[in-house]
């Protein structure tokens, strides 16, 4: 794996994707001269077929590698290092065999049948992202994790802060200043640049939130090449041999 000076000399970039509600923000950040450009897509497809096909490493925020039976250890370890303030901002992800229901109910139900042992049922929020978690699972393999992996937005501000789990939630105007002033600290100063131009585009499917977690993931990506990246996870793999595990 090239680093991080290699890259820049050779002019390659990394990739943070946050999921949003027309698709999916995509924040690229330019290893040569720090310059970062936002857009959004419509598929995952679209970005593994188009700039994540070239960069040198991609961190998305959705769920990679599911559970068949109980929780993945790399949430429990998420949820401890945001704890007490932010720990709530990691939900325990369907089980593999949740993705084949229909509706929210019928797989809740499912859960809860299997008992607690098995990891119990589903929280609404966490069916609300089941069609992207369809989306990633079905466009890659194990293969694809040497170039990208499952990141989680407030460990990568907890990387950023010092590993501290910011004070704010990330939808209040305090964490959203908290968290852009990371972002800026860190060497990332155009995602609120970034928010604009992509809100004045697309008005409907964009949160503020959205850009900047996916600034922090592009981070993310550039600190995984470096060595500085914190990998959460016990080393398990799913039924399909990917791995479970979340950085930041």
């Amino acid at each position: 794996m090239p680093t991080a000076d290699q890259s820049a000399k050779n002019g390659e970039f990394v990739l943070g994707i946050d999921g949003c509600r027309s698709g999916w923000v995509v924040i690229q950040l330019d290893l040569k001269d720090g310059k970062t450009r936002g857009f959004v897509a419509a598929s995952f497809a679209e970005i593994l077929h188009g700039p994540a096909s070239t960069t040198l490493m991609t961190i998305v925020d959705m769920p990679i590698g599911l559970a068949t039976i109980g929780r993945r250890a790399c949430e429990g370890d998420a949820r401890k290092l945001l704890s007490p303030r932010r720990h709530a901002s990691v939900f325990s992800t369907p089980r593999r065999d949740m993705l084949a229901f229909n509706n929210y109910a019928e797989a809740n139900a499912w859960g809860k049948q299997q008992g607690p042992d098995a990891g119990g049922g589903l929280s609404k929020q966490a069916w609300m992202i089941v069609p992207k978690i369809r989306e990633v699972d079905k466009a890659i393999g194990p293969a694809d994790q040497n170039r990208l992996a499952e990141g989680h937005p407030e460990i990568a501000f907890w990387r950023l802060n010092g590993e501290k789990p910011c004070h704010d939630p990330k939808r209040t105007n305090e964490g959203a200043q908290e968290r852009l002033a990371l972002l800026e600290k860190n060497g990332l100063c155009t995602g609120e640049k970034i928010y604009e131009a992509l809100k004045a585009t697309n008005d409907a499917g964009l949160a503020r939130d959205d850009v900047y977690d996916a600034c922090a993931l592009a981070l993310t990506a550039k600190a995984r090449l470096t060595g500085d990246a914190i990998c959460l996870g016990d080393g398990a793999l799913d039924a399909r041999g990917l791995k479970m595990e979340i950085w930041g």
